[in-house]
């Protein structure tokens, strides 16, 4: 599990890496931008703050929003996506449609990170059709416009982990090799804060899965229940729960807060260098 291949790399989770975000969406003000100039001068802020690896979506996922057309989408992240595969570093297209998987790829994406779990027709083949590019499947219960409404589990950690396993078989079967696979148990997606906060206490179940996992807990709305602060005032509790994942087994975090997050991992690196997780 301590690699992940992807298109141009294959990263070395020997120590957590740090994946900064860039939203290419109307609503996106503090992680990329509205437009691609905006979210360009991002990327190359986020790599100076020692981002690992660079996410770049042109598709709001915030409760309520719309999904944009395939065309949308592509018009919003394909200058930003020309420009960071040029940096050197591994880059990662945050989309469910399969036409925009497939442009991406043919540019030099090195990772099709889906919120969607690659369910959407097309999506698997889109991938399967590349012969090394990462895949990041992700748990969500729902879809955006109304995910929040009233989601249900009986048991929110092994639903979630039955729900990955289902999608890394998907994947597999239709030709994806696990070392391409990596698993994201969907933070914030169709889960109340008492499920998000199971999830990070049990994370460690979900290791049993095998594959990477990828977390995401930079600003979301549990945090803010939580600590009572709105989304701008959230950067040490994001930096906290990101290194509670990774205490709990993640190999890398999402984040907004790259600088921060950056300087926290490297403290828990220090203090951790025999740990099976963060020895090269």
């Amino acid at each position: 599990m301590n690699l992940w291949q992807t298109a141009r790399f294959a990263i070395d989770l020997g120590r957590p890496r740090v994946m900064g975000i860039v939203n290419v969406t109307p609503d996106s003000f503090s992680d990329g931008g509205r437009d691609a100039a905006a979210a360009i001068d991002h990327c190359e802020t986020l790599l100076s703050e020692g981002a690992d690896l660079l996410d770049i979506g042109g598709e709001s996922t915030r409760p309520g929003a719309r999904t944009p057309s395939a065309d949308e989408e592509l018009a919003r992240v394909l200058p930003v996506l020309r420009h960071a595969v040029t940096l050197g570093v591994p880059v990662s297209v945050d989309t469910s449609q399969p036409a925009v998987m497939r442009v991406a790829l043919d540019l030099g994406v090195d990772i099709v990170n889906d919120v969607r779990a690659l369910r959407r027709p097309g999506a698997l083949e889109a991938v399967a059709a590349h012969p090394s590019a990462g895949a990041c499947l992700m748990h969500m219960q729902g879809e955006p416009g109304a995910m929040q409404a009233a989601p249900h589990y009986d048991d929110v950690v092994a639903e979630v982990a039955a729900f990955l396993a289902t999608r890394r078989d998907a994947a597999l079967a239709a030709g994806i090799d696990a070392a391409r696979i990596a698993l994201d148990p969907g933070i914030g997606f169709g889960k109340t804060v008492a499920h998000n906060l199971a999830l990070l206490a049990r994370q460690r179940d979900l290791l049993a899965l095998g594959r990477p996992l990828l977390v995401g807990w930079s600003r979301k709305s549990t945090l803010g229940t939580v600590t009572g602060r709105p989304v701008g005032e959230r950067q040490a509790v994001s930096v906290a729960a990101a290194l509670m994942a990774v205490g709990r087994g993640a190999r890398i975090v999402r984040v907004h807060d790259v600088a921060a997050t950056v300087d926290a991992v490297k403290l828990w690196c220090a203090v951790n260098p025999n740990d099976e997780r963060t020895t090269r």
